[in-house]
This record gives structure tokens, C-alpha cells and sequence, in this order.
């Protein structure tokens, strides 16, 4: 018994010690509610920015660091016409009472049962301040939250402070909080200058801000004034004459631009680029800010005025001359290679039409990038050794299996291919097959490596995500990041980050990891600005062909999303996006119809009054004589020769080589060529294959027949020699052979062009289950 009793008791204890240790542990946890709450806790560490371009000219001042215009000032620096208008419009006893109005509370609970509906409200400015910290629901148990917690404000506060921390968030139209912010937008004037008919003006909008808008019900906020003034004059802090003057004067509100001159995108991106914590937070300010809340310093920016409200004005334009064809969103992007400072930033057409979604940033906004990154992965298989300037790639169908997919088969726009290319042209047209075959030999795993050393840190998922589409835009990327790699390409590989401002810290990004090889990258600047060897899809006189050089790629997302054209000369990097930001495509929209037209403007501009030097020619290499279509040393027949680089090890192969067969891969587009228009040395045989086996079965010999066929239309007589014995026939690229055992060579002759195959006719053993004939191993 004495031993249950110990344990009795022991447990008894321990209850205690555990409920206790539980009690504390609960009060730990409410104690942050019941805690009175101090000036300190609910302080605004608001900055006003004011921002220049890089001569002095003011680009504009953002009240705070987001898309949020707020600016903090003490009570003594706020007009006390405001102080008389919003407290004889919100809380007339805020002074006599505590947190909450029990007079007021009495009076509309009579009135409410008197007119069986809610006429007046109750809530004192604190409990609207209460709301405005922690907003709750408008039922009995979010009333309850917000008495308590206007209680705690009360206990930690003064009246003059909760009075300073509410007219500081009060709500002023769109994103306009506080009176001072909303005096400098409305008025561009400080809170401490209101006059008597701006002020009630003020004191009348956050009562309902969307219905006041200043903006857009002129009329309904002239009445809300009248009201304001009414009750001053009830409170005796103006006679009913001066209420009348008052209510009568003309009051100009500033345009809704928000005290923006130029570049807004920008300023609210650079102004998130600079920390606010830990410095501010411990009274201190970074170098590039030092002084602007006393001394009103300016941050001077890199950005070019003139040149970024001439950007602005054409992205309007462009974008109004494609209305028609459902576009309504453009974006820009000037760049001085040299330095890497930013002169020009339009994220929008219009930053402040919210209707069209106005404050979305094109630059920076992650969208699919079409063929904009083909050269870099061109670069890449150059700088490797997996292709040489004078490859002949293969735009003809390719069929890729990929793992729990669909057939993928890239394809051009167009729907068409053109053969055998050089890599020049490949890269110039911007075809996709050739890119496709080239980052197959990169490996998607490499080129994504290279793509992140370029500063496409947005590119984060596996390279099984992306697959080989990558190089055609299956990845999402930036305005910004584009135009950092094309400036690397500019810079001839070497990276340089992108500089927005002229301060000690400038904002900056981080510098890329590239292997240096200007050869390389001088060749595919060379690619890039050969018009002719683009006429191909745009024309020589496209609207990328500028009267100096300029190299430049375009790139269009599926289903006519996104269109851009990014480019260099020598001095600039300009990137352009011409879309939508609601995702909607556009009706028939190129890169070269869309965002090219854009960038031409801009070019143009920025060279008007001198041309950019030339581009240097890729050092190292030779140029040689080429026939345009194949590629190869230019034969009597060859109707365009052109000048094409070569390594000066592959000169000798250059002068050797005389002919040049097209492999396998080249027979599914070669059977589907009409006329031919590529001209070889030799003719081509199409069926059948070298090294076929075909089964000749019993009884059928009359009936099993096999083509012989010859790619294209020969309008050139064409012999057909069949073991050294002419076929006599009057047939030119195809007739029909009754099989018979037996191995056989095929030769095709025309002048002095001819193909030669092998193949072989055995017996079978059984009868057909069907009519023809069956091939049983392809070699």
C-alpha cells in the first residue's frame, strides 16, 4: 500500500509540474496578445527615392522600394488644415476618448434601430488603425480582434502617436498611402503645405478611395469635400463662410503619373535591387542612398532620358500599328556594350493603364525565347570541334524518340526544308532542324551548362525537362538575360555584368564563367549580320539589313506568343519583345513583323549622327571560294559562288574534294523533291537501297516488280545499267524491273553525273500471304 501511495503521489507531482510547465508555455504564447503596442513596434521604415539619368536629368521619385507609394512624416510636419479635416471627418472626439467612442457607439446603435439599418458608423481612428495592421473580417468575431488589439495600441500609445501612425497609411487612391505621399503625388507639394481646400479634398478620399478617385468621380469627391467642411465648421475650426470659399476654389490635381517622368519599370526594379535590411533597419543607409531623407540626394542612374522617352514613344507606336493583328504589349532593352550601363528600360507600353495590365515588366517577365538562343549553341559546337565553319548540315525531316512523348519531329514555320546547308545559312535562317541536329551532338546536358554561364539563371530545370527544344525556345527566359548574353557575344565572350547606376555599389549582376574564344565568336557575329545569307527567310532588304553592320537574331514562341529580335553593332545591344502579357497570340506575328521593326527604330536612332565601326573578321581563319547551294569548291556547273571561312588545316581537304554524296539521311526529303534544286556531281539513286534483300516467291515472277527511281525530275536522258547490260528504255528517272535471283549493281548515268547500288533477288521457300514482294534485311 505505502508503495502505491509513493507512486500516487509521485504521479501527482508530476501532473502538477507538467500542467505548470504547459500554463507557461500558454502564456509565452499569448503574451505577445495582450502586450500593449509601442510606437516602435509598428514604425514605417519607408525610404523616398529620388532617381536621375546619368546627365542630371530627374527621371522621377518612388515613395517607397515597391509598387506602393507611401512616405512617412512626423505629425509636426503635416498641415493642420489636414489634421482639423481628417480628424472633423473620421473621429471628432479622438482626443476625449479611449479606444473606443462609447458616445458614438450609443448614437448609432439608436439611429440603426431607429431606421432599421446601419446610418453612421462607430469606429474611432484608432480602431481604423487597428484595421489598417492587421485587416480582419466584417463579422463579430473580426470586430472583437480589432477592439482588442485597438485596446493594446492605446495601453503602448499616445494620442498624437496613434494619430501619426494612422494619417501615415491612410489610404489615398490606388496605390497612393498617406498624406504625404498623397500630397506629393496630387500636388507634388510636402503635407506640411496643404492648403485649406487641398487638404479637405485629401481628407475626404479615404472614406472610400475607388469611389473618390480624383481621377475618375471629380463630382462625387466635390460633395465628400463639402461634407468635410461642414463638419469643421461644426467642430469650429472654420466658419461657414470660409467652408463656402473654400468649396468653390479650384483645386489642380497633378497628372496620374504619379510624380514618373521616365523609365518606371525600371526605377521600381532598381529600387527592389537595393537591400533594405539589415541597414535600414539599424538607421543606416546604403552608400548609393546616403542623404536622401534629409538632404533629398539623388541616385543617379545610368539611363539615357531623351533616349528612353524616344524607346517608349515607338514601343507605342509599333504596338499601335499591330492592334490589328491582336497585339498590345512590347518591351525594350538599350545596352552599351562597352560599358554594360543600361540606357534605355520600357517594360510596358503604358506603365499606369492598369486596365492592360500596364505594370507587368516585359524586360524581366520569363517567357519562351523561340530561336534566340541557336547561336550560342552554335558557338558552343565550334568551340568544341563538333562542327567546323564549313560543315554541311542536314535540313531535311528528323524524327527524335523521346521517353513517355510523342514523335518529336522540329520542323520551320514554314513546314519546309532545304537539303543540305551550310552552318551559315543554318544559323542565318534560323532553322530548326540543323540547330536540332547540332545540340544533339552538344548534348543538352552541356549546352544548359553554357546557358547558366551566360546568366540564364531562370533556365533551373533538369535537361530532361527541356530535351533538345531547348535551343529552340522550350526553356523560359528573360528580356534582361537575353540582352546580357547577346552582350557577351558583342564583347567577342567576354562577359561584363549589366550596370544600372553610377553609385559606389552598383547594382550588378554576377559575372559569367566563359571559356574566351574570340575566333569563334567573331565568326558567329559574321553569320549574324550576313544579309545575304539570310535572304533566304527574310530577304536582303528585310528590316534587320540597317545601312551599317549589325548582327541580329530573331525568335518567335509557339503559336505566335512572343516575338523578339535581339542584335548588336559594334557600340550597342538592343533587345526587343513584341506579345501579350495575358498570353493570348498574336494573328501571324513573326520576330521579324513583330519586335524586329522595334528594334530597327532603335538602331536607327542610336546611330543617326555617326555609324558604328565594322566588325573585325574572324582572326585566324581563310576565305575560299564556295558554290552558295553546296558548299563545296565551285564547279563549271555552279550557278552562285560565295566567299566562306574555313581553318586553314581544312584547306587542303577543300581543294581535294570534287564531289560530295548525300548520306541516308537525305533520301526521305530527296524522294519528296519535285524539281531538284540541288546541284551535285552525282545522280541519286532513291530505290532501291544498297544492300537490299529482296524475297522472289513461287508462281509470282510475273507479277513482282521493283522501281528503279532516281531523286528529282530529270529532264537529262538517263541510262539505266543493270550488271554492266544498258536497260534499253526511253525512261529517265524511274522504270519498273521484273525481279529474278540473283546479286545485282544498278548504275544510273547522266552525262557525266552517276550513281551505283547494290542489291540481291533470293527465292523463297513459301508463298506470299500477300501481293508484292518483301525486303528481309536492310543493310
Amino acid at each position: 500500500m505505502r508503495l502505491i501511495s509513493r507512486s500516487l503521489l509521485k504521479i501527482k507531482h508530476t501532473s502538477k509540474i507538467i500542467l505548470a510547465v504547459l500554463s507557461i508555455c500558454l502564456v509565452v504564447r499569448l503574451l505577445p496578445y495582450f502586450a500593449p503596442i509601442r510606437a516602435a513596434d509598428i514604425a514605417q521604415n519607408q525610404l523616398a527615392m529620388q532617381f536621375s539619368d546619368r546627365n542630371g536629368l530627374p527621371l522621377g521619385t518612388l515613395l517607397t522600394r515597391d509598387q506602393e507609394h507611401t512616405s512617412v512624416v512626423p505629425l509636426n510636419q503635416v498641415s493642420p488644415q489636414f489634421i482639423h479635416a481628417i480628424l472633423a471627418a473620421e473621429d471628432s472626439s479622438f482626443y476625449h476618448h479611449g479606444a473606443l467612442d462609447m458616445k458614438a457607439v450609443i448614437r448609432a446603435s439608436k439611429e440603426a434601430i431607429h431606421a432599421k439599418r446601419i446610418v453612421s458608423g462607430a469606429s474611432t481612428i484608432t480602431m481604423q488603425l487597428a484595421r489598417m495592421l492587421e485587416p480582419v473580417p466584417r463579422t463579430l468575431s473580426g470586430k472583437m480582434q480589432e477592439i482588442w488589439l485597438s485596446w493594446r495600441l492605446v495601453a503602448g500609445m499616445n494620442k498624437d502617436e496613434i494619430l501619426s501612425a494612422y494619417i501615415n497609411r491612410l489610404p489615398m487612391g490606388g496605390n497612393i498611402y498617406g498624406v504625404e505621399a498623397a500630397a506629393q503625388t496630387y500636388f507634388s507639394i510636402p503635407a506640411s503645405e496643404l492648403n485649406l481646400a487641398q487638404a479637405s479634398l485629401l481628407a475626404a478620399i479615404p472614406n472610400n478611395p475607388t469611389y473618390f478617385n480624383p481621377y475618375e468621380h471629380w463630382e462625387r469627391l466635390k460633395q465628400r469635400q463639402k461634407y468635410v467642411l461642414n463638419r469643421m465648421v461644426l467642430e469650429k475650426h472654420i466658419s461657414g463662410a470660409i467652408a463656402d470659399r473654400t468649396s468653390t476654389e479650384k483645386v489642380v490635381f497633378q497628372s496620374s503619373q504619379r510624380g514618373i517622368i521616365a523609365a518606371p519599370h525600371f526605377l521600381f526594379w532598381l529600387a527592389n535591387q537595393i537591400p533594405p535590411t539589415p541597414l535600414e533597419n539599424k538607421g543606416l543607409t546604403p552608400p548609393f542612398l546616403r542623404g536622401v531623407r534629409g538632404e533629398q540626394s539623388v541616385i543617379r542612374t545610368t539611363i539615357n532620358r531623351p533616349l528612353q522617352q524616344f524607346v517608349e514613344a515607338q514601343v507605342q507606336q509599333v504596338i499601335s500599328s499591330l492592334a490589328a493583328n491582336n497585339v498590345h504589349d512590347a518591351a525594350a532593352l538599350v545596352i552599351d556594350n562597352r560599358t554594360g550601363e543600361v540606357l534605355a528600360y520600357v517594360g510596358s507600353p503604358d506603365y499606369f493603364n492598369e486596365a492592360k495590365l500596364g505594370r507587368n515588366d516585359g524586360v524581366q517577365a520569363l517567357r519562351q525565347p523561340g530561336s534566340t538562343l541557336k547561336p550560342f549553341v552554335y558557338e558552343l559546337a565550334l568551340e568544341k570541334g563538333l562542327i567546323r565553319p564549313n560543315t554541311i548540315l542536314a535540313d531535311v525531316p528528323a524524327h527524335y524518340a523521346i521517353p513517355g512523348a510523342k514523335l518529336y519531329s522540329p520542323t520551320d514555320y514554314t513546314e519546309s526544308f532545304l537539303g543540305p546547308v551550310r552552318v551559315r545559312i543554318a544559323l542565318a535562317n534560323s532553322l530548326n532542324v540543323p540547330a536540332v541536329r547540332v545540340l544533339e551532338k552538344v548534348g543538352v546536358e552541356t549546352f544548359l551548362e553554357r546557358l547558366h554561364q551566360l546568366g540564364f539563371e531562370h533556365l533551373n530545370q533538369t535537361p530532361e525537362h527541356y530535351g533538345l527544344g531547348l535551343t529552340l525556345g522550350s526553356g523560359e527566359v528573360s528580356l534582361w538575360e537575353l540582352a546580357r548574353a547577346y552582350v557577351t557575344m558583342a564583347r567577342l565572350g567576354e562577359a561584363t555584368p549589366l550596370v544600372s547606376t553610377f553609385s559606389n555599389s552598383p547594382i550588378q549582376n554576377p559575372k559569367s564563367k566563359i571559356q574566351n574564344s574570340p575566333t569563334i565568336w567573331q565568326l558567329i557575329t559574321n553569320m549574324l549580320s550576313d544579309s545575304y545569307a539570310r535572304a533566304t527567310a527574310f530577304g536582303v532588304d528585310s528590316v534587320l539589313n540597317l545601312p551599317f553592320p549589325a548582327a541580329v537574331k530573331t525568335g518567335t514562341s509557339s503559336n505566335f506568343r512572343d516575338t523578339w529580335t535581339v542584335g548588336f553593332t559594334t557600340d550597342y545591344t538592343v533587345a526587343t519583345w513584341v506579345g501579350n502579357f495575358n498570353g493570348e497570340p498574336m494573328r501571324q506575328v513573326s520576330g521579324v513583323t513583330g519586335a524586329a521593326p522595334l528594334w530597327n527604330r532603335i538602331m536607327l536612332h542610336l546611330h543617326e549622327n555617326q555609324e558604328p565601326a565594322g566588325f573585325p573578321p574572324p582572326k585566324g581563319l581563310v576565305q575560299l571560294p564556295v558554290c552558295a547551294i553546296s558548299g563545296l569548291r565551285p564547279t563549271p556547273d555552279c550557278t552562285s559562288v560565295v566567299q566562306e571561312y574555313f581553318y586553314p588545316e581544312d584547306k587542303s581537304n577543300y581543294e581535294r574534294e570534287n564531289q560530295f554524296n548525300l548520306p541516308s539521311e537525305y533520301n526521305e526529303w530527296l524522294a519528296k523533291q519535285q524539281q531538284s534544286n540541288f546541284t551535285s556531281t552525282n545522280l541519286r539513286i532513291l530505290s532501291p537501297h544498297h544492300g537490299d534483300l529482296f524475297l522472289l516467291y513461287p508462281g509470282e515472277e510475273a507479277k513482282q516488280k521493283l522501281e528503279f527511281k532516281l531523286a528529282g525530275n530529270k529532264s537529262a536522258p538517263v541510262e539505266w545499267w543493270l550488271n554492266g547490260e544498258n536497260l534499253d528504255t526511253n525512261a529517265t528517272n524511274s522504270l519498273f524491273w521484273n525481279l529474278r535471283p540473283g546479286k545485282w549493281t544498278l548504275e544510273a548515268r547522266s552525262g557525266e553525273m552517276s550513281d551505283k547500288v547494290s542489291f540481291k533477288v533470293e527465292l523463297a521457300n513459301i508463298k506470299p500471304t500477300r501481293r508484292g514482294f518483301s525486303i528481309i534485311n536492310k543493310m
